[in-house]
C-alpha cells in the first residue's frame, strides 16, 4: 500500500472513530476488529463449540455445492467481500473450473495478502487480484484486466448482519452497482432463533469473543496512537429481542479519559462503547431488505433452520 493510500485510510478511520466516540452512545466501526490479530481471533471464534454460524454455513455449502456452483456463471469474475474463511472460498473455487479470476477485497492488507498467498499455493493456475479497499464504501474493479462474462460477489459469514437494516439496503445497492445489473451475490444470512443459542454464541466459555472485542482497542492504539487501557474495559454481549440483533459492547470499569491524537474522550463507570450489531433475519425480513435491488433466486437452509445461504441476482 502506498503512502498516499495509507494517509487516506488513516484520515477516514480517524474521522469515523472520532465521530462514533462523540455520540451519546459511543460506538466504533466493527470493521476495526480485523487487524491481523483480530482476523486470527475471529478464525479461532469460528472453531468454537458455541459459535454455530461458521460450521453451519460450511455444512450448507458442502451439502449443496454442485447446485450453488451452477448459479455462478462460466468465465466469472468472483469478488469476495472480505478475505475470510479459506475453507469456504476453496470449496467454492474447487467447483468453478472456468473461473476467470478471483478478487478478494479487504481493508486488512496483511491478512488479505497472506490469505491470497495461501490460496495461490494450492491453486497455481488461479488468477488472483487482492484488492486493498474498504468494501463498505465505493470501490472499483477497473484494475482487473482479465476477460470475464459475469461478475458474482461472495459475502459469507452473515457479515451483512453487522449493518442496520437501512445500512444493509444501502450496502446491497452499492455492491449491485459495483458489479452491475445481472451480477450475482452469494451471501450468508443468519436466521432468527432461540435467544439462548444466540447469547451463548457471543459469550463463549473460553472468552475468545471477549478477547476479540477488546482487541479493537489495541488496534486503535496501534493505528491512531490512542491510549486505551484494555484492563479498564470488559466485554458485554446480549441478544436484543426488540430489534432482533446481538449487541456487543465494551464496558468501562471506571471513570476514565482516553486520548486519540488531539481528541480526549471521557468515560463514566459502566458507560459502554457499542462495537457491533449482528442482526438476525427471517427469510421474509431479508427478502424485504434486498427488494428493489436483488431478486432472491435460491435459498439453502440447514435442517435446524439456524442459517441460510442465498443466491441473489441484481435487477
Amino acid at each position: 500500500m502506498n503512502t498516499q493510500m495509507q494517509d487516506v485510510l488513516h484520515n477516514e478511520t480517524l474521522y469515523e472513530v472520532i465521530n462514533g466516540l462523540s455520540k451519546p452512545q459511543k460506538s466504533l466501526p466493527s470493521k476495526l476488529f480485523y487487524d491481523e490479530k483480530g482476523s486470527q481471533l475471529f478464525d479461532d471464534i469460528c472453531e468454537l463449540e458455541e459459535y454455530y454460524p461458521t460450521r453451519t454455513e460450511i455444512k450448507i455449502m458442502r451439502d449443496n455445492i454442485e447446485e450453488i456452483a451452477s448459479y455462478i456463471g462460466d468465465d466469472c469474475l468472483l469478488v469476495e467481500l472480505g478475505s475470510g474463511s479459506s475453507v469456504k472460498i476453496r470449496l467454492l473455487i474447487d467447483h468453478l473450473p472456468t473461473l476467470s479470476a478471483y478478487v478478494p477485497v479487504d481493508i486488512s492488507s496483511e491478512h488479505l495478502l497472506k490469505s491470497a498467498d495461501n490460496l495461490k499455493a494450492n491453486h497455481q493456475q488461479l488468477v488472483i487480484h487482492p484488492l486493498i479497499a474498504d468494501y463498505t464504501k465505493d470501490f472499483s474493479l477497473s484494475i482487473i484486466s482479465e476477460p470475464f462474462k459475469t461478475i458474482d460477489a461472495f459475502y459469507p459469514g452473515s457479515t451483512i448482519g453487522n449493518f442496520t437494516h437501512k445500512e444493509a439496503k444501502s450496502f446491497l445497492n452499492r455492491i449491485a452497482k459495483t458489479c452491475g445489473r445481472g451480477s450475482g451475490l452469494l451471501i450468508g444470512v443468519d436466521l432468527k432463533k432461540d435467544k439462548n443459542i444466540l447469547n451463548a454464541a457471543y459469550n463463549d466459555k473460553k472468552n475468545v469473543t471477549a478477547e476479540f472485542n477488546l482487541n479493537i482497542l489495541s488496534h486503535l492504539n496501534n493505528l491512531l496512537g490512542a491510549d486505551f487501557n484494555l484492563n479498564k474495559f470488559k466485554h458485554y454481549a446480549f441478544y436484543n429481542e426488540e430489534f432482533g440483533r446481538i449487541e456487543m459492547h465494551l464496558v468501562s470499569n471506571k471513570k476514565q479519559n482516553v486520548q486519540i491524537e488531539n481528541y480526549s474522550f471521557s468515560f463514566e463507570e459502566d458507560e459502554t462503547i457499542l462495537t457491533e450489531y449482528s442482526y438476525k433475519y427471517s427469510l421474509e425480513d431479508f427478502k424485504q431488505i434486498a427488494s428493489g435491488i436483488y431478486e432472491v433466486e435460491k435459498v439453502w437452509i440447514d435442517e435446524k433452520r439456524l442459517f441460510s445461504v442465498q443466491f441473489l441476482r441484481a435487477i
